[in-house]
């Protein structure tokens, strides 16, 4: 009895460190020296756990490479670039001055690729979205009315997502009297296989509807959508005077960026407010979903 018991303890902590070496190999997967979301992770912590520069050396750091992404032009207003770069596995991915995504290498800075759409609509990024299922591996990336999805490793359409690779974002967002002004400028939040995006319309009584979608990450086909401009049943639509504000009213839009709780499996999302932005009084009411979280 006592060689079974003393068999059977060896047993079970072989077991344990087999499953402790199993989590620690889990957790490394997911490597902490990446900074794999727009702002650090879906809490848009801005937290990196790295500790080799710490503040006793920081005003020793030197340039150890740099890269010319290109594409400033101030006669056209391009003088700058918003994104906040991403990295993955080593690679570094980001937005160039004239909103062209681009990928290197994090340690050299060597280039991999980048691309060149004529049809991006002339505005600023602030950076790209990754998504990844076994070997396939997804760069994310809004220029003007299109939200682009770009193989990570060649920069390639995606030609099977959406349209040829990419959505047009103003597609579901028409109401009578907006105009055509649409853009992701802010890298989108991704839950399981969806990519759920919030957009920038105009802030003015042409703006077009803020509605925040949820596309299919693999086909690019739209999955759900939340009215931030309830329709006639839906919850907050009491909160709206005069009726049908869905027709009267445009944006109320998340347009600065989304925060997800993937273990609770809840989106947190910011809004702005009811198009004009600044002047209310013909939409009487606490006016839900606007200027909320």
């Amino acid at each position: 009895k006592n060689l079974f018991v003393h068999g059977m303890s060896k047993i079970v902590t072989f077991c344990l460190i087999v499953f402790l070496i199993a989590v620690w190999a889990f957790q490394m997967a997911d490597n902490p020296t990446d900074w794999p979301e727009y702002n650090g992770d879906g809490a848009r912590s801005h937290y990196s756990p790295l500790t080799q520069i710490n503040k006793a050396n920081v005003g020793q750091l030197k340039i150890a490479w740099s890269y010319a992404s290109g594409g400033a032009d101030t006669l056209q207003n391009r003088t700058q670039m918003q994104c906040n770069p991403i990295i993955i596995d080593g690679v570094l991915y980001g937005v160039s001055a004239n909103t062209q995504a681009f990928a290197v290498e994090a340690a050299t800075g060597k280039p991999r690729w980048k691309t060149d759409f004529a049809d991006n609509g002339g505005t600023t990024s602030r950076g790209v979205t990754y998504w990844s299922e076994g070997p396939d591996k997804r760069i994310f990336f809004g220029a003007g009315k299109w939200l682009y999805a770009l193989d990570a490793n060649t920069g390639q359409l995606i030609e099977n997502f959406g349209d040829n690779g990419r959505i047009d974002l103003k597609i579901g967002i028409e109401r009578p009297g907006a105009d055509n002004y649409v853009v992701s400028n802010t890298p989108n939040t991704i839950y399981k296989n969806l990519l759920i995006t919030g957009t920038r319309v105009a802030e003015s009584e042409t703006a077009l509807l803020g509605d925040i979608r949820a596309y299919d990450t693999r086909t690019g086909k739209l999955v759900w959508t939340f009215h931030t401009i309830p329709q006639k049943g839906e919850p907050g639509y009491e909160t709206w005077s005069p009726e049908n504000p869905r027709q009267r009213f445009g944006a109320a839009n998340a347009w600065m960026g989304m925060a997800i709780d993937r273990e609770r499996g809840i989106l947190y999302a910011p809004t702005g407010s009811a198009g004009p932005d600044f002047y209310g009084a013909n939409r009487a009411g606490d006016n839900l979903f606007a200027n909320t979280l």
